[in-house]
């Protein structure tokens, strides 16, 4: 598991950033879902795909900045600034992925001065071990549609503690979000049925809890995923292994990560497309234009694609 305490730039402007924070006036109180007097509820997610998830689920209700949100930037190389640090130290509730995927949302909070902050952290909230033995855990937990069901129930009850009077919007929301999100899982089980033990490979373990939800195996050695997500150098002999899975026939799709590349990726790429081995494109943020539901359905049926080419 690549542990992405991603590095952090802060400009000279945050000290100027917090003390226009605190010296800023509270949003006028005529804005919409402004039970409070201070306006919306004001959201910061560490990524777009929370961030898509908070608003649905908040509605007119919230304001939501999501940190990284550009489809183009590469989480791995993140760098922050003033303005993130600003948003943070206005928040009311910060959600992250937590499992040291976003490690730089916590750095951020110190400098931030918000003491009341609510932090959701969606490693912590899927209850699993994230030090298993004798495996890496998977931080890559939007993939995990259980867990997301657990986040937006979390997402839930914080909002409606902070804003009583919105509940019913809140929970009919969810209500929505939740019943497509079992409609996605119906679609896993589908698969699982009509491909369950088919072997794929990975460049890294992103999309790896949806394929294992659809019945598929990680054919992929162990040693070239954890070197690509852990951005080290993979030796010939775990290369050459890689390789060969398409040469030889052993997997029937390759999810690629459209967000990081190198010239082992690059290889495995083109060794898929000359073995005519179907890829499917992953990316670790929402797509331009796409909602949550709607990137995961594409996923699901990119994946559907691919088995049955």
């Amino acid at each position: 598991m690549r542990v992405k305490s991603l590095p952090i730039l802060i400009v000279g402007a945050v000290a100027a950033s917090l003390a226009l924070a605190g010296c800023s006036s509270p949003a006028d109180s005529s804005s919409a879902g402004a039970t409070t007097g201070y306006g919306p509820l004001r959201v910061v997610a560490s990524t777009n795909v929370y961030g898509d998830i908070a608003s649905t689920i908040g509605g007119d209700l919230v304001t939501v900045d999501s940190i990284i949100s550009d489809p183009s930037q590469d989480p791995h190389s993140y760098e922050a600034d003033a303005q993130v640090q600003l948003a943070l130290s206005k928040a009311q509730v910060v959600i992250e992925n937590g499992g040291g995927y976003d490690d730089f949302v916590g750095t951020l909070l110190k400098g931030a001065n918000n003491s009341k902050v609510a932090v959701l952290n969606a490693a912590n909230i899927s209850g699993y071990d994230q030090k298993p033995a004798g495996g890496e855990f998977n931080e890559h937990l939007w993939y995990d549609f259980p867990t997301v069901h657990r986040v937006v129930d979390a997402i839930v009850d914080r909002f409606t503690a902070i804003e009583p009077s919105g509940a019913k919007t809140f929970t009919a929301n969810a209500k929505k979000f939740t019943d497509a999100l079992d409609r996605l899982e119906s679609d896993e089980t589908n698969l699982k049925s009509s491909f369950s033990g088919e072997g794929v490979a990975i460049t890294e373990p992103v999309p790896l809890y949806l394929l294992e939800a659809s019945g598929l195996v990680n054919k992929t050695p162990q040693k070239f995923s954890k070197a690509i997500e852990g951005g080290t150098d993979v030796s010939p002999v775990v290369l050459k292994d890689t390789l060969a899975l398409f040469s030889e026939g052993t997997v029937k799709l390759l999810a690629y990560n459209e967000q990081t590349s190198g010239p082992e990726t690059e290889q495995v790429l083109a060794a898929a497309k000359s073995a005519g081995v179907a890829v499917v494109p992953v990316t670790e943020t929402l797509p331009s234009g796409k909602d949550y539901l709607g990137w995961m359905t594409d996923n699901l049926n990119a994946v559907k694609a691919a088995l049955t080419k």
